[in-house]
């Protein structure tokens, strides 16, 4: 049975899990605990709460506790014949639990303004990531009173960075129940596999079994958004894995590959998520591998 609160394992104040899998947990769910995750291998989509993007290994998350999210692997991770897998680290703790009493300790207040304000979720930027990374591999090898010095080490070092990419737009703690997040987790699932096609408002009302008014109002009350731009947020995501990728012949290509029918309107939709045309898109990604 799918759940979308998961509980995760409180045999310590802070849990470490490893996942060394085919793909990723493909459903949208939640957990009481923050999660920090480090992508060793892998990649496909993350969405958390309202906020969509690529993600690659190398990137290092934070996951606001209560947060809906989902590491969707591409779908090369679910062909057999590809013999892909995942693999991430992740660090579990409840901002509500152990770590509170600490926090009142003077010493402790830049990592309480931290936890604060990484509730909607974050991404470590690309320069900080290794560093990061040898940190959480410290607290995973290390035992007992040791591991927990590491976890606060970690964190002061986390508060200590000024470049942070902020994720989802809005605070969905205890703001959707158990069975509409598992309504969600069908929209999500549908979508994105069903994004290349002609997907009209009857067919996605249709997936659950609401008319299509009813399902106009709905999703927008749980995202902010209208199903018509979450769904060309969805198309522009993977063009943009493709750009970064360099996977195509021309920019009217992927346009047709991602679901656009025509060219013009997949470069207007692509300015008005991304800021930027496709091809300047292209150019700025170049720039910062090259350098």
């Amino acid at each position: 049975m799918i759940q979308f609160t998961i509980p995760v394992a409180r045999d310590n104040s802070i849990h470490i899990q490893e996942d060394e899998l085919p793909y990723f947990y493909e459903h949208l769910h939640r957990h009481f605990e923050t999660q920090i995750t480090w992508v060793i291998n892998g990649e496909g989509t993350l969405i958390v709460g309202n906020y969509m993007q690529p993600f690659s290994s190398g990137d290092i998350f934070i996951i606001g506790a209560n947060q809906p999210h989902v590491f969707k692997s591409d779908p090369s991770y679910f062909d057999a014949t590809k013999n892909k897998s995942i693999h991430s680290l992740n660090i579990f703790f409840n901002p509500k639990g152990f770590i509170t009493g600490l926090l009142e300790f003077p010493e402790m207040r830049s990592i309480k303004k931290f936890i604060e304000i990484s509730l909607n979720g974050m991404q470590v930027a690309a320069e900080n990531q290794k560093v990061l990374a040898d940190y959480i591999l410290k607290v995973k090898n290390s035992m007992g009173g040791y591991r927990l010095s590491s976890f606060i080490e970690l964190l002061q070092l986390m508060a200590n960075l000024k470049e942070w990419k902020f994720l989802s737009t809005e605070t969905f703690e205890y703001a959707i129940s158990d069975t509409e997040g598992l309504r969600m987790n069908d929209i999500y699932q549908y979508t994105m596999s069903n994004y290349t096609e002609d997907i009209t408002l009857e067919q996605i009302a249709a997936v659950v079994y609401l008319t299509p008014q009813s399902f106009c109002r709905y999703f927008k009350k749980h995202t902010q958004k209208t199903y018509t731009h979450f769904l060309n947020e969805v198309r522009v995501n993977e063009a943009c894995k493709k750009l970064m990728a360099n996977h195509f012949t021309s920019i009217s290509t992927i346009a047709y590959q991602v679901g656009f029918n025509n060219v013009v309107t997949f470069n207007r939709v692509f300015k008005a998520i991304k800021k930027k045309s496709p091809r300047d898109f292209v150019k700025e990604y170049n720039g910062k591998i090259a350098s």
